[in-house]
């Protein structure tokens, strides 16, 4: 189904592999949760975050599999997105007029199931709000990142991965603030080139 699913002992994990094989050594099940929500918390907008995720959506939407991005702060620049690997033919943008707009249908596509990717920029959003995209998300097929700024770290989250991005010496810095199983305390180095815009 597009997807790469690894069984771990009393349960399914179900997960996306991220294209980045020091990242997927640290996440439990080696990849992207799927049927969970993720939190990447950018230490400002543009340090890389679309890099993190790009690899997994251009294998998803190479498979036919659909992904979709709610509410980006940019409209999203195709031709780099085609140059990423990214068929945009299975790509959908959906825009929100308001915070909301975002959450009603952040929960619609999650609960219809008919995506394989969700990438939804969510800067303002309480733990309840959280709460039910987490339980729609359980019905999804596929990944659900939020993009969340950095101050959200201080907050509860019912996210089961959480990672926090920031550039040192021109690399991109990635810390895992939460994941299942044993934390892990050493930041990683994520080998990317240039940060794309949404």
């Amino acid at each position: 189904d597009g997807l790469a699913a690894e069984l771990v002992p009393a349960s399914a994990a179900r997960t996306v592999p991220t294209g980045f094989a020091t990242l997927d050594r640290e996440l439990p099940g080696g990849g992207w949760p799927a049927g969970a929500l993720t939190e990447i918390l950018a230490a400002r907008e543009g340090v890389g975050e679309l890099r993190m995720v790009l690899p997994a959506l251009a294998a998803l939407t190479a498979s036919g599999k659909r992904i979709a991005w709610l509410a980006p702060p940019h409209l999203p620049y195709a031709p780099a997105l085609a140059a990423a690997g990214v068929s945009l033919e299975h790509l959908v943008v959906v825009r929100a007029p308001g915070r909301r707009d975002a959450l009603w249908a952040a929960e619609l596509v999650l609960r219809a199931g008919a995506c394989h990717a969700l990438l939804a920029w969510l800067p303002s959003v309480r733990y309840a709000e959280l709460r039910r995209l987490a339980v729609a998300a359980e019905a999804s097929p596929g990944f659900t990142v939020l993009f969340r700024p950095p101050q959200a770290a201080c907050e509860s989250s019912p996210c089961c991965l959480r990672l926090a991005l920031e550039s040192s010496a021109g690399r991109l810095v990635a810390r895992i603030l939460k994941r299942r199983g044993a934390p892990l305390t050493a930041p990683l180095c994520i080998p990317i080139g240039t940060p794309i815009r949404a």
